[in-house]
């Protein structure tokens, strides 16, 4: 994974150095093209251990082999590669300001040191030269970004420099199918928001499940409800006609703090099979709708039969525990006696009219005059 660069390293002042308002790190937490270094540096410390990196430094300095990868934009030297480091670098050469700004615990290191961190190694190298080294350090490598910034820059890649997926996948070491589902994942979610019918600010959580979505789509149910393009490389996954349908997927994945409405989906396994299940069913859906509970439209959405087996085993399961546990758990309580009486009723209930269903007694003769 080589990059088309200048084979120098240069030395450049941290004050000439830019945090990168592009890095998909910082797109997963909607970056204004505003925004200043203050406050992407905030962004930084609280939620990518920028800390860690400021007691390495402060301890044994900055490695002279890291140098940042930096592309010169609008005239500004923008740090593409080391955003962290750069991060670590600007809150030690100023720790009383940001301790007091922020309540950080920054550690203070001599005049010295902090002399031999006014100036950083950095190689010069346009984003174009650079996009399969970053890729395969991050989406792949040793470094890997979370899904969300995965998919961002597989995006910015395919649309800035006109990559195909295929070619994106092989470049930086993954699987054609993990960036395409990554890369899908991202355009319904901002086919959603272009069509202004989910913004993913109104989230209930404050942390974006990314993988709900793009695991999601690639379920049968989920995909034929909203029915998704086969096009791999489309930046509309979903028609026109099925963006209302889109509109509910993402409450129902993310929630709505503006509906005040909590996502049905907490985890994947098994709320997201059980969305699936209901986005099967036509029944299911209509009780998701009318705003029944994840758990009653699965019932809703699956055979009886399905249902019935199902809470039998279940009921056996727990049974044999309660027998399990029976000569040290039970404290001759008459109010559990009473409880396991019910039980035994129901069960003989349950019993008798399988067994009815299962060998159905005959018809009685009569006796008769013919």
């Amino acid at each position: 994974y080589q990059m088309s660069i200048e084979p120098a390293i240069k030395y450049i002042s941290v004050s000439d150095l830019h945090f990168d308002r592009k890095n998909p790190r910082l797109v997963e937490y909607d970056i204004s093209p505003k925004a200043s270094d203050d406050d992407i540096l905030k962004i930084l410390w609280d939620a990518m251990d920028v800390r860690e990196l400021v007691q390495s430094i402060s301890a044994s300095g900055f490695f002279p082999h890291e140098a940042l990868i930096v592309a010169i934009e609008r005239g500004q030297n923008i740090v593409i590669e080391g955003n962290r480091r750069l991060a670590a670098v600007k809150t030690l050469l100023s720790p009383q300001d940001l301790t007091k700004k922020n309540g950080w615990n920054v550690p203070k290191i001599s005049a010295g040191e902090q002399k031999k961190l006014v100036t950083l190694p950095a190689i010069i190298s346009a984003r174009k030269d650079s996009w399969r080294y970053l890729g395969f350090k991050h989406v792949n490598g040793p470094a890997k970004w979370t899904s969300f910034a995965k998919a961002a820059y597989i995006a910015e890649v395919r649309r800035e420099y006109g990559i195909p997926l295929a070619d994106i996948a092989a470049q930086i070491g993954d699987g054609y199918k993990t960036v395409q589902r990554l890369y899908r994942g991202l355009m319904v979610l901002e086919q959603a928001e272009r069509n202004k019918i989910y913004d993913r600010e109104d989230r209930y959580r404050k942390r974006l499940a990314f993988s709900h979505l793009y695991t999601g789509i690639e379920l049968s149910g989920i995909s034929s409800f909203l029915d998704i393009s086969d096009d791999a490389e489309t930046t509309e996954p979903v028609p026109k006609g099925k963006l209302t349908e889109l509109g509910e997927l993402c409450v129902w994945l993310y929630g709505s703090k503006k509906q005040a409405r909590q996502p049905v989906v907490e985890s994947q396994n098994p709320d997201l099979r059980n969305l699936n299940t209901v986005l099967s069913n036509r029944d299911g859906i209509a009780a998701l709708r009318a705003g029944t509970d994840l758990s009653k439209a699965v019932e809703i959405s699956r055979s009886p039969a399905a249902v019935f087996e199902e809470a039998l085993l279940a009921a056996k399961r727990e049974l044999t525990t309660a027998s399990a546990y029976l000569t040290a758990g039970y404290d001759k309580s008459q109010s559990l006696l009473r409880t396991a009486g019910t039980v035994a009723e129901i069960a003989d209930d349950i019993y008798s009219e399988m067994e009815r269903k299962f060998n159905p007694k005959p018809k009685k003769s009569r006796l008769t005059e013919s």
